[in-house]
This record gives structure tokens, sequence and C-alpha cells, in this order.
């Protein structure tokens, strides 16, 4: 039986010319190996034709959207994970279940390579064969963009050249990556870092300076998973597709950024996540609710940390896994409704409840009935500022 490589196929120009590309340059069998993870677009048995037409001994399509919203979406919310604060890690997420399934594909095989389409300068190429190697470390990776040379110019003449089947004319200048939690646009005249976003780049999102009606809805997490929208069950799929619609016709989630890449450039990055960023604000307001103060903010360096393993693919590592079973710890008691107020761009909370809240009335409120007793305060300021008293003391002493 003749080697074989398993290639992350996404139909593009530079996957469909990497079929034939690798075969040329390795001498081995090609199978073709792609992922829904939600990105729309095309229908995937097209792609998977398009895949045998462009030489292809094997396609391999995988539905893998109710996984990938299960198993990496998830514990995404339950970090409340935001790169730099602001990227809810739309295609860091991806990464490592295209990756799991390349690893298992290849041995499934018996092949001894996988390969993916990415460029020598960005982030998923560390994302695709870090997991790879985490999870099967005698594979091997490739990558005809970066290891053979595989320019635009070169793949586009080279399609000719062999008449497959793909779309080489009216290039976009853009670079889009986008999946079920966002879409991400870069390159073209984006690299200008002064140059504003035009609307054209948008797709998930609407206008949000367009004059509509503001729209509410209810979101109810049990121990930080979103179960049900608006008093309906849902699954975590469906509670994405939903606020993605919800959110992204009021134009919530819309991001433009200048990011540090792992490769150690920074790039200017135009994200669309409706449903990530909506739901991350519900979640860390019923985590205000529901969490103690100490592990709170605790948690609260653990979310920037945990961000940063997964952009940085290392989602396989021990100390990601360690951070897991941490964050899924914290949400024992992350049950409840938060209501959210969608306009203009924003989502905006507006009511939140919890069997589990640590919220206490008596103790907050000022009127009447207030059950905390305020004498105790005095004892408890002079208990609390003493170190810095003592020191105080000490310092102007040495004046």
């Amino acid at each position: 039986m003749a080697e074989r490589v398993v290639l992350a196929y996404s139909g593009g120009l530079d996957t469909s010319v990497g079929i034939g590309w690798l075969k040329d340059a390795t001498g081995k069998e090609v199978v073709a190996l792609a992922i829904d993870v939600g990105q729309d677009g095309e229908d995937m048995e097209a792609i998977r034709q398009r895949a045998l037409d462009c030489g292809a001994v094997e396609a391999i399509v995988v539905d893998a959207k109710d996984e990938f919203a299960n198993d990496y979406i998830v514990p995404a919310l339950k970090a409340n994970a935001l790169y730099q604060k602001r990227y809810p890690l739309v295609s860091a997420l991806s990464r490592p279940l295209i990756a799991k399934y390349l690893a298992s594909t290849a041995k499934a095989l018996g092949a001894d390579s996988v390969a993916h389409g990415c460029t020598g300068k960005g982030n998923d190429q560390v994302r695709f064969e870090a997991a790879v190697a985490a999870l099967a470390p005698d594979l091997i990776s490739l990558a005809p963009v970066r290891d053979f040379a595989l320019t635009r110019d070169k793949a586009i003449i080279y399609a000719a050249e062999h008449n497959l089947p793909i779309k080489q004319s009216a290039k976009s200048p853009y670079s889009i990556d986008q999946n079920v939690y966002g879409r991400a646009v870069e390159t073209g005249f984006l690299e200008d870092p002064w140059n504003a976003p035009i609307e054209d780049l948008y797709t998930y999102t609407q206008d949000p300076t367009v004059t509509r009606d503001a729209t509410e809805v209810v979101i109810r997490f049990d121990q930080g998973v979103p179960v049900a929208i608006d008093g309906k069950p849902v699954t975590p799929l469906q509670a994405i597709e939903i606020m993605n619609k919800l959110a992204g016709d009021q134009g919530v989630g819309r991001i433009d950024m200048v990011e540090d890449r792992l490769v150690g450039i920074k790039s200017r990055e135009v994200y669309e996540a409706p449903a990530g960023i909506a739901l991350i604000a519900a979640h860390e307001e019923l985590e205000n609710m529901t969490i103690e103060r100490d592990l709170a903010r605790y948690k609260r360096g653990v979310e920037a940390k945990w961000a940063e393993l997964v952009y940085d693919g290392l989602w396989f590592s021990g100390l990601k896994r360690a951070l897991d079973v941490f964050i899924d710890e914290t949400q024992k008691y992350v049950t409840g409704d938060i209501r959210l107020k969608l306009h203009a761009g924003s989502a905006v909370v507006t009511g939140r409840t919890s069997p589990q809240s640590l919220y206490d009335f008596n103790l907050a409120t000022y009127d009447t009935g207030d059950t905390f007793d305020q004498s105790m305060a005095k004892g408890f300021i002079e208990l609390w500022s003493l170190p810095s008293k003592i020191s105080a003391r000490r310092d102007l002493a040495g004046k």
C-alpha cells in the first residue's frame, strides 16, 4: 500500500492545489479531510467531490458542529475566554478539533504524515502542528504553502495547468476564516491599522448604527452551560446559533484590534463574534452573582492564562488540562437566568436571578430591615489597616 498523507482540506485554492503539490513533492497519496465546524458557505458534499476531482485518493467529511460547541466553545464560555481581553478565540478553538481528526484519521488509515494549508507567518501552523505532536508524536506535519514555497501566484498557475475545479478569478482582498462561533477577517487594506473597517467586511453582524428597536433575551445557564433561550431548552450549538442571529442583528460582536501573534509579530484583525460576546457577558454576570469574592478574583487571572494557552496552540498541554479542572470546579453553582438587552452593538445585562445566588438583599439594602451590623465595620477597618499603619510608622521614622 502506498504511503499516505492526510490533508486538512477547506476546499479553497491553497488546499486544493496542495493535493497535487503534496503528491508531486512527497510521492504520497493524499487523503483530504474536511471538518464541518459551522463555517457555512459551500455544501460539504461539493467540497468532498472537489477534493476527489483535485486528485485526492479519498475524501472524508466530518460533521463536528455539536462536538465543536460542546467540547471546545463551552469550555471557552466557562473560562470567559478573551485573548488580550477582546478576542473570543474564534479560529483558535477550531484548530485542536481539526488536529484531533487529522491525527485519528492518519492513524486509522496507516498514514505517516498530516498536512495543512497554513503559511509560515501565522498562528494556525503552530496550533495544528503542536496539537498533532501532542496527540500523535510520530506523525510528520507538512505545510505546502510554507515548506514547498507554494505561493498564491504559483497555485493559480498550477490550478490552470491541471484544470482543477477552482475559482481563481475575483480574488477576495481579504483572508477570511469562519465557523459557528465567529468570523475572522485580515489582510487587504486592513493591513494599514489606520484604515477603518468598511461595512462590506461584515456578514455575521448588521450595521449597529442603523436605528432599530432593542432586543431582550433571557439566557439560562446550568453550571456554566447555556441550556435555554427565552425559556426554550437548547443545546450549546443551538444557543450559539440563536444568539448569533439575535445579537448579530443588533450589530453585537464586532471587534477591530491589533493583536500579538504567537510568531512574534503584531497583526491587525477584524472579528465578528455576536454569540461569543453576548454569552460571555451573560455568563460573567451570573458568576458575579454566584461565585465568592476570592475565587472570582483568582479565576480572572486563570481566564487570561487559559485564553493565552489556547491562542498559542497548547489546547492539549498539561497546564491547559489542569486549568480546565479548576474552571469546571468554579462552575458548580453558576446556574440561573440572565436578561440581556441587545441594541446598537452592545449586549447589556439588565436582570439576573439564581437559585445559587450569594446576593443577600437584607445585607445589601440601605433601607429598614438591613441586617448588616455596621457597628462591626470600625473594628474591622482597624485590624485591616494595622499592617499599613505599622509600616507607615517605620517609614516615617526612617526619614
